[in-house]
Order: structure tokens, then C-alpha cells, then sequence
């Protein structure tokens, strides 16, 4: 596996994850999932363990965008960059939507933001899918240009 081309995918994947929630979270704020109140959630709980001051929302929210994309670039970059990268993408990215799902309830961060209806939760499994699509077609791409 090289790094690079697969830090790289792993980041395109994060970029695009991030960029549909933002979007169709202001486009459809009924049943949206809200991937960002519960990365904010995590953030405040984290720091208050740490003992540490707890920032304003606006400094939150970049935090937590900032976090989002670097754990999500991290976690996509998995797809590597051999063979298989595309479908290495299409499971990861379903399983980190199953566990958006799934995991913000047992984890103390509330079930809502990703749980909401059953839109929220075919959205919230759609979204981290295309993420990680995104990070396998850019690994297979960047694996044919060599």
C-alpha cells in the first residue's frame, strides 16, 4: 500500500462526506442527518473529561469540521491503493454509516441526529457509503496514473 495515494483518497472521500452533510443539512433540516451536533457532542464531552475550557459554538463547530474530516480521511484512507479499492470503499463507508446509526445511543451522544426517522437513517448509510465510493474510485484512479 502506498500512503500517499491512499491518504489522498482517503481524503477526497472525507471532502465529499462532509460536504453532502453540510449541504442537505441546510437543504432539508427535518430529517437530515446531524453528523455535526454529535461530532460536537463528542468534542465537549472529550474536553470536559481533560478538564479543558470548553469553546464558544463557532470555535466547536470548526473543531468539529476539522475533526470530521481528518477522522474520516484517516478511516477512508483504509481503501489502500491496490486492487479492490472500490469496493474495500463501498464496505467501509457502509460500515461507518451502520455505525453512525448505531453507535451514537450506546456512546452517551444521543440517538436523534443520526436517528431520527427512517430518512435520517437511509441518509446517514447513503452519505458514508458515497464517502467511501469517492475514496475508492479516487485510490483506483490514482492507481492507474502511476
Amino acid at each position: 500500500m502506498k500512503l500517499l495515494p491512499s491518504l489522498a483518497a482517503g481524503f477526497a472521500g472525507a471532502v465529499v462526506l462532509t460536504a453532502i452533510h453540510e449541504t442537505v443539512r441546510h437543504l432539508r433540516p427535518e430529517d437530515a442527518p446531524r453528523m455535526d451536533v454529535l461530532g460536537m457532542r463528542g468534542l465537549r464531552k472529550l474536553l470536559g473529561k481533560a478538564d479543558l475550557p470548553q469553546p464558544d459554538n463557532d470555535t466547536l463547530f470548526g473543531m468539529t469540521m476539522a475533526g470530521d474530516i481528518l477522522s474520516n480521511g484517516l478511516y477512508y484512507s483504509l481503501v489502500g491503493s491496490g486492487r479492490h479499492a472500490l469496493r474495500r470503499g463501498a464496505l467501509l463507508g457502509v460500515a461507518a454509516g451502520v455505525g453512525g446509526v448505531l453507535l451514537p445511543g450506546p456512546l452517551g451522544l444521543g440517538e436523534a441526529p443520526s436517528n431520527r426517522t427512517p430518512q435520517t437513517q437511509a441518509m446517514t448509510v447513503a452519505w458514508y457509503t458515497a464517502g467511501g465510493l469517492v475514496a475508492g474510485a479516487v485510490a483506483q484512479a490514482l492507481r492507474k496514473g502511476r
